[in-house]
């Protein structure tokens, strides 16, 4: 039988137990820094603004690859103390280096679902 937890209101749930904990694994000061990232590149190099969400159309896993070892690097140069090799400021670095991992990540998932 499930245990059931009861709050001072006398509201009842079950237990958490074996369910993620978004709010634990994940950290706001991340999530807020990667929507200003996400915010400033919907607007592309001719201008126009694309709908936030136009990376789950896919691409393929090897531009998300590629792209991501590119900012991999700029990250690397910034820890190994190189910062003036770097094309990118380190938070934009690591917020590309998220953006690729995550879509690559997408596209391996819609490909095991498939």
């Amino acid at each position: 039988m499930k245990k059931i937890r009861t709050f001072k209101t006398g509201a009842t749930r079950d237990t958490a137990a074996n369910k993620p904990d978004y709010r634990g694994y994940l950290s706001p000061l991340v999530l807020h820094r990667f929507g200003q990232y996400m915010l400033k590149h919907q607007v592309q190099s001719d201008g126009t603004l694309r709908a936030s969400d136009n990376w789950k159309r896919g691409m393929p896993q090897e531009e998300y690859l590629s792209s991501g070892l590119r900012h991999i690097l700029d990250v690397w140069l910034h820890l190994e103390h190189h910062p003036s090799l770097a094309r990118e400021d380190v938070e934009e670095a690591l917020c590309a280096a998220l953006f690729n991992i995550q879509g690559l990540l997408h596209e391996t998932i819609k490909a095991r679902m498939k």
